[in-house]
């Protein structure tokens, strides 16, 4: 699988490239990222990218012309605007884009980027959040590393991608491992049982209770709802 990234600050990727799961998914050949520097598609000696917007206000809006000479020299594949207005990131987003053959990720900046991008450049509009960040560089981070640990043959035991929080709706059961009892508290017994049945089945009472409890927007009838 192919990334690109259009940015400002490709340097902004150096370091987390060079890490854990992705980095390990470069290495492996199973992941390909290229980053896209704007400013070189800039306008003039100063390579300008940003000018105020129409109808005045503040801040500094990306310009369309440089991001459609970024995204042309990209050529074809699904791609992704990075805006507080898009719709959320969720782990169904990134399923989809994992299995995309060439995903180019638009990291905004400044006070936003003009209209025309998202509506006739773009795949779709995607915010990793209710909040506003100084740009998309996070959120691509982010998506990379999501997206990373979904390719076959990144993860040692695949099983770990299909077992986690956010599928099935719930949220993952809690985790112990050695010693048993730290300072008085105990890992709960049934995990030391050996009876598979029942941890199995401690677990899916604990992913349900745990939904309610945390994220009981998750749950399809409320708070109260059961398997």
């Amino acid at each position: 699988m192919k990334i690109s990234i259009v940015t400002l600050f490709p340097e902004f990727f150096a370091s987390p490239l060079t890490v854990s799961v992705v980095a390990r998914a470069l290495e492996a050949g199973h992941l390909e990222v290229s980053l896209v520097d704007l400013r070189t598609f800039g306008h003039g000696a100063y390579r300008q990218v940003d000018d105020a917007p129409f109808g005045g206000g503040p801040g500094m809006v990306l310009m369309i012309e440089p991001l459609a000479a970024a995204l042309e020299s990209v050529g074809t594949g699904h791609r992704v605007l990075f805006t507080p207005a898009g719709a959320p990131l969720d782990q169904e987003t990134l399923d989809r884009w994992a299995v995309e053959p060439h995903v180019t990720f638009v990291c905004g900046r400044y006070e936003g980027i003009d209209e025309r991008v998202g509506e006739h450049l773009v795949d779709e509009q995607v915010s990793l959040g209710d909040y506003v960040l100084a740009g998309g560089e996070a959120a691509a981070l982010v998506s990379i590393e999501g997206i990373a640990r979904l390719l076959p043959g990144v993860l040692g035991n695949p099983e770990s991608a299909r077992s986690e929080s956010f599928r099935n709706g719930l949220l993952e059961e809690p985790h112990y491992t050695r010693p048993a009892e730290f300072r008085g508290w105990q890992v709960p017994e049934v995990l030391l049982s050996g009876d598979h049945a029942r941890i199995e089945a401690w677990r899916h009472e604990q992913r349900l209770h745990r939904t309610r409890l945390r994220r009981p927007d998750l749950v399809p009838d409320g708070p109260d709802a059961v398997d």
